[in-house]
């Protein structure tokens, strides 16, 4: 064995074991840094060629591997925008030049643009909903917007949906044709009247009188009036006729005739075309009862705040306790996450090592589900990294001393000559 490759031996091992010191290091550092994944030293041996009379010594090689797949615990926030993931995938991020990355850090802030960013500065990206159901490239960033929740302003709704269930009294009188609702006349009689709040284009109140009068046996008059046009005392003659009138028919059960309709037709003064569900009424010998009532729409409300759902779509949460849809956040995945390759603001960029990126929703096949207010901790153990690093510290040592005997034999070489 030559003195020489003796020596570039042990600077090889002093090197690989600087490179091993050198991700203890950083991992140390990064010990508290969200999303971290740690570092690690792999070494492989390079051995040359010897013939039989002299071993010619080789070297070590090191490369730097990440532990990116490993799941990291959670802590967990107040804040609704701090985001982790549970099980596969990366959330998708942009830096200010539009490039694309993958990241697990979820410390999402707003930004003065009203953009979510992370602590690196990197933007949030998901799909707009104002527009419907996205189209996603699976494997391609094309369609993804940067999440903003700064555009969000005083929404109105207008009412397109409602649902009325009612108990019509099968023993109820039958009031003659004249004096029916939709005669609009001052000597109008009914049954069981329900009023309903509903919601113009601009979000103003709009109360229905919805009226309920038997007409003849196991049939009956469902009529809609705008309680705005009511007469003194908030009662018939209305002064412009009703919005919506039809005949509901019941069997000898009590349940609607499978002729009959299930839910009465109109348009709300200066609003939508109103549907009301009356699918679920019932003529049965008791009182009059409304057994449900709801209509969509809400009036003008500012935005409280945001929740994301675990399948990764994003509301906004009026001040009115509405809830609308605007963003929904996917997820990535490449088939070796370990070989992503790691950048500056703990973000990793897709090489050819890793794969092809495949990009779909939290909560669907082969993705985790996303965790809100949580955050998703460094996997470092600093216990292991002490100990990684005794150990590179003794094997640095041992590899300084093979390189200073290699260093007094030539000495002694030299010294031949004298």
């Amino acid at each position: 064995m030559g003195i020489y490759s003796m020596m570039r031996t042990s600077a090889s091992g002093m090197a690989a074991q600087a490179n091993r010191l050198g991700t203890v290091a950083d991992n140390i550092a990064n010990a508290s840094t969200t999303g971290y994944k740690r570092a690690s030293t792999e070494f492989s041996s390079l051995i040359l060629e010897s013939g039989t009379a002299e071993y010619v010594s080789g070297s070590v090689e090191s490369r730097i591997r990440h532990a990116i797949a490993e799941q990291g615990s959670f802590r967990f926030t107040t804040s609704s925008t701090d985001l982790a993931v549970k099980g596969s995938g990366f959330f998708i991020v942009s830096d200010g030049g539009g490039q694309s990355f993958l990241t697990r850090a979820g410390s999402f802030v707003r930004d003065a643009e009203g953009s979510l960013v992370n602590a690196a500065g990197f933007k949030l990206m998901g799909y707009d909903l104002s527009g419907g159901t996205p189209s996603i490239v699976t494997n391609g960033t094309a369609g993804l917007d940067p999440v903003n929740i700064g555009s969000f302003a005083l929404q109105a709704s207008p009412s397109a949906l409602g649902q009325l269930s009612l108990n019509l009294p099968a023993t109820a009188a039958v009031v003659v044709a004249a004096n029916l609702p939709s005669a609009n006349a001052a000597t109008a009689a009914y049954t069981g009247k329900t009023s309903l709040i509903a919601y113009d284009n601009v979000g103003s109140e709009v109360t229905l009188d919805v009226y309920a009068t038997k007409k003849a046996t196991g049939s009956w008059e469902i009529t809609a009036f705008d309680h705005a046009t009511a007469g003194a005392g908030g009662s018939f003659p209305y002064t412009s006729g009703p919005l919506a009138s039809t005949t509901f028919t019941f069997d000898a059960t009590g349940q609607l005739a499978v002729a009959s309709p299930t839910s009465l037709s109109l348009t709300i003064p200066n609003g939508a075309a109103f549907t009301l569900d009356m699918s679920q009424t019932s003529q049965l010998a008791t009182d009059y009862t409304v057994l449900n009532a709801a209509v969509d729409g809400n009036a003008p409300s500012g935005v409280q705040g945001v929740e994301i759902s675990d399948d990764g779509v994003l509301y906004a949460v009026f001040e009115n306790g509405s809830r609308m849809a605007t963003y929904r956040i996917p997820l990535a995945t490449v088939p070796s996450p370990d070989n992503l390759e790691a950048l500056a603001g703990n973000v990793y960029r897709v090489g050819v090592d890793a794969g092809d990126i495949n990009i779909g929703f939290a909560g669907t096949s082969g993705f985790g589900t996303m965790v809100m207010s949580a955050l998703e901790q460094s996997t470092v153990d600093l216990a292991s990294e002490l100990t990684t690093m005794i150990e590179s510290e003794r094997s640095y040592t041992a590899n300084s001393k093979v390189f200073q005997t290699g260093a007094e034999l030539m000495d002694v070489l030299v010294n031949l000559k004298r």
